[in-house]
């Protein structure tokens, strides 16, 4: 049987994939894109219609939403402690931090980046930095949640540690790093101090090296 496939531009949502990959041990086969796909890579299309990353291919499934992905890798031969089973405590916490994690703190934070830094000259910026501080606004349940906590769930690290700590490394790469607590970036610190975090970031830029290469 073939490994699975993850197309993917290197820091995009799609590391969460990537680092649920290297934390559940699953071998993938990594893709790295030029950014943005769509315009760069436009044979993408025939795989993605929707020209987003990340895109994850496994036999017949196809898979195009970051989370959803993450839980995937960490449950596809069965439950994980990567993921919380029915029935086990934090069950309920762990399926809405995993959505809350892109539904709620991702959202205005690409809203933010395409208004205030991708097209900034279109003179949308204002709106932009709306969506920046409606993003510092909504950690405020992830911020309540970790207090003296290490993880989000059930004691261990999980794949809503994944989602949720990746949108806390995107706020340090675009300048959204000001308004966000203390207490979110010692956890996002934690975080990166894992080796399969370490692992995941290397493959992405490594595969971002061998484009450079290529091109």
């Amino acid at each position: 049987m073939s490994r699975p496939i993850l197309y993917t531009c290197a820091g995009s949502r799609g590391l969460r994939a990537t680092w649920a990959a290297e934390e559940a041990g699953v071998d993938i086969d990594l893709k790295v894109l030029p950014f943005p796909p769509r315009y760069l890579a436009p044979e993408y299309l025939e795989i993605n219609p929707l020209g987003t990353v990340p895109m994850f291919v496994d036999g017949d499934a196809r898979m195009t939403e970051s989370c959803a992905i993450a839980h995937y890798l960490a449950t596809r031969s069965g439950i994980t402690d990567l993921a919380i089973a029915p029935g086990e405590p934090d069950y309920a916490e762990y399926c809405d931090y995993t959505y809350h994690a892109d539904a709620t703190i991702t959202f205005p934070q690409t809203v933010y980046m395409r208004f205030a830094i991708f097209e900034k000259e279109k003179g949308f910026a204002e709106a932009g930095e709306a969506y920046a501080k409606w993003f510092h606004k909504r950690l405020v349940k992830v911020e309540q949640r970790i207090e003296g906590r290490e993880f989000l769930c059930a004691d261990r690290f999980t794949v809503a540690d994944i989602c949720v700590g990746y949108a806390l490394v995107l706020a340090s790469k675009v300048g959204l790093d000001e308004g966000v607590p203390q207490v979110l970036k010692d956890y996002r610190s934690r975080l990166m101090k894992r080796e399969a975090y370490e692992r995941a970031v290397a493959r992405e830029e490594e595969g971002v090296k061998a484009l450079n290469t290529a091109g």
